[in-house]
């Protein structure tokens, strides 16, 4: 009779608890936890399953990345050596792509076009240095002589002005004695002097012959570049925009103008300093004026080599004086100093800010900031970093001056 009881007071407070009531009478709430089960699990063992899961993440991420960096720190070390080669192929390419995009719309292959603009390339630089060697040449041998005889024409003692020079008026003195003294022998001048030019010629044929190899894989890439830069070109504008959206894909733009327009500007100054070279020698009546406008020009397109230019206008300068046609030479140096020398800060930037949507300021400090920082590299690396981080901050600004931003 009891148990009957007790199962009628369960159903009664299992109905009820069913219905919405509330139940009267019936086991307590313990008592129904205890026969049911606990099934729900605690708030503190649910936050440990989280923590323990979202450390397991944290640590899984870590190693991802650990690894990803590892992955980058080797394919650079890898690239490093061909960085040069790979840079200013990049940079020849990016020059030239309006060229190959015309041959490309007259129904040219892209592997047509490498091997044709490879070849053109190799012509246009390769020729006029075969063309050159020989007069090159000529004219050093009779430049040694002319040097020759200048010495053993050279008075005993100098002139009492330069003694009196500050800091180096010593020195020229007892150059000037020891030049005198060799009677002409231009080895018996040079002979103390003899360790020093070795050392310097062994390093300039050394980055020499690093600079034609270095030239010559830059052609192979910039080659490559030519047969498959469209896919190449996609692949970057894809990745740019995954990672920054359009934003990043104009910055991109924005790197390639910069670096076509330094090339303009680098190439298109050299040639303008080689022409007023070879302008003013012909001019002034100088010998050979084709092959100094064309040193000129190698010297003004390798960068490092533009401070000798002066030696080129200076020589001729001097040669003139040497000839008894004072008047010419002083042409001669203004020419050279204002229009071959100092048109190169001039010219370039200008040049350059034709094809970069940026201030003339910008293009200035990336250029020389450039060079002074990375060599001759950063002529290309410095306006193009200034170009990204200009690009980024107009479209920066273009954003927080939305109404709806």
């Amino acid at each position: 009779m009891a148990h009957q009881s007790a199962r009628y007071g369960w159903k009664r407070w299992d109905g009820l608890a069913r219905s919405g009531g509330t139940a009267t009478s019936g086991p307590p709430l313990g008592h129904a936890q205890k026969i049911r089960g606990d099934s729900t699990p605690s708030p503190s063992r649910s936050r440990d399953t989280d923590s323990s899961t979202d450390a397991g993440l944290l640590i899984e991420r870590a190693i991802v990345l650990l690894l990803f960096a590892g992955l980058v720190v080797g394919v650079l070390m890898v690239l490093r050596p061909f960085a040069t080669a790979l840079l200013f192929g990049a940079v020849l390419a990016i020059a030239t792509w309006p060229l190959r995009a015309a041959l490309s719309r007259r129904g040219f292959g892209h592997g047509s076009i490498a091997a044709l603009m490879l070849l053109g390339a190799a012509l246009l630089v390769g020729l006029p240095v075969v063309l050159a060697a020989p007069h090159l040449a000529i004219g050093l041998t009779e430049g040694a002589a002319r040097l020759e005889a200048s010495l053993s024409a050279l008075a005993a003692a100098p002139p009492d002005w330069i003694a009196r020079l500050p800091l180096f008026g010593d020195r020229l003195a007892r150059g000037w004695s020891d030049l005198a003294s060799a009677g002409g022998d231009l080895r018996a001048a040079l002979g103390p002097y003899a360790g020093w030019i070795r050392d310097s010629a062994l390093a300039v044929a050394q980055a020499l012959a690093e600079s034609v190899l270095q030239f010559v894989l830059g052609l192979i890439v910039a080659a490559m570049f030519w047969a498959n830069g469209d896919a190449l070109a996609a692949m970057l504008r894809d990745v740019m925009r995954r990672l920054g959206g359009e934003t990043a894909a104009e910055a991109l733009e924005a790197a390639s103008a910069s670096l076509r327009s330094v090339a303009y500007g680098v190439v298109g100054t050299a040639c303008i300093q080689g022409v007023l070279m070879g302008v003013g020698a012909a001019i002034a009546g100088v010998p050979a004026p084709v092959l100094l406008g064309f040193v000129v020009m190698l010297l003004a397109l390798s960068q490092i080599g533009a401070v000798l230019i002066p030696l080129a206008w200076g020589g001729a300068a001097w040669w003139l004086f040497r000839q008894g046609a004072g008047g010419w030479g002083v042409f001669m140096l203004l020419w050279g100093l204002v229009l071959v020398s100092a048109s190169d800060n001039l010219i370039r930037p200008l040049l350059i800010k034709r094809g970069v949507a940026m201030p003339l300021s910008l293009v200035i400090l990336g250029v020389f900031g450039g060079f002074l920082s990375f060599g001759f590299l950063g002529l290309f690396i410095g306006p193009a970093l200034l170009a990204v981080a200009f690009t980024l901050l107009q479209a920066w600004r273009a954003q927080a001056s939305r109404p709806d931003a």
